[in-house]
């Protein structure tokens, strides 16, 4: 091999690396720009999955959920999914918004394994993936100051349509939404 076509070689070698270096980088730093999420309906209000923090999407009428006794109204129940147990909870409900109604539009969403957390969410329906690259943060209004840090970010999209985009890793880990239950007999009003 000559050293004309060595040197050559030697330089597509760097410039792949440095690529690849680049890449890497972008990765780590959490690059919205290349990122997509998938949007969802919830209350009315279109909202933003992290599709790393989702495991699968089911039609919700080919679900059975199971209800659970002194729950709270947000706690739909435990469903078998892949044979494992999973909490349903209608986060619509959860975040003060009136209840997903039943329908063939509704899907369950399950949380990703790694979350820690063997959660589903009920979802009024699925918009697709969006693009974050194409979207620019909204200034939170003055009202709603004390949203939960899980969802205190607001996107518009280049159609002017605003998103709530939620993070369900600080979901699975707040103390409100890890406590299903009334917190005892004494606070359930038809036990007294």
């Amino acid at each position: 091999m000559s050293s004309f076509d060595m040197g050559a070689r030697q330089g597509r070698l760097r410039q792949y690396q440095l690529q690849l270096i680049e890449r890497i980088q972008a990765a780590r730093s959490g690059a919205l720009a290349a990122r997509k999420e998938l949007g969802v309906m919830l209350g009315g209000r279109p909202c933003l999955l992290d599709l790393t923090q989702l495991g699968e999407i089911v039609i919700a009428a080919g679900v059975q959920i199971q209800g659970v006794p002194l729950a709270q109204d947000w706690y739909l129940g435990l469903a078998a999914m892949r044979g494992r147990l999973t909490g349903v909870v209608d986060l619509a409900r959860y975040m003060g918004e009136p209840a997903c109604a039943p329908g063939s539009h509704c899907r369950i969403i399950t949380f990703s394994p790694r979350l820690g957390l063997n959660c589903a969410l009920l979802v009024e329906r699925v918009l697709g993936l969006r693009q974050l690259r194409t979207m620019q943060s909204m200034p939170m209004p003055e009202a709603a100051r004390e949203v939960p840090s899980w969802a205190a970010q607001t996107l518009c999209d280049s159609a002017g349509q605003q998103w709530l985009r939620l993070d369900l890793a600080q979901l699975a880990q707040s103390e409100r939404f890890l406590d299903a239950g009334f917190g005892g007999f004494a606070d359930h009003e038809d036990i007294r």
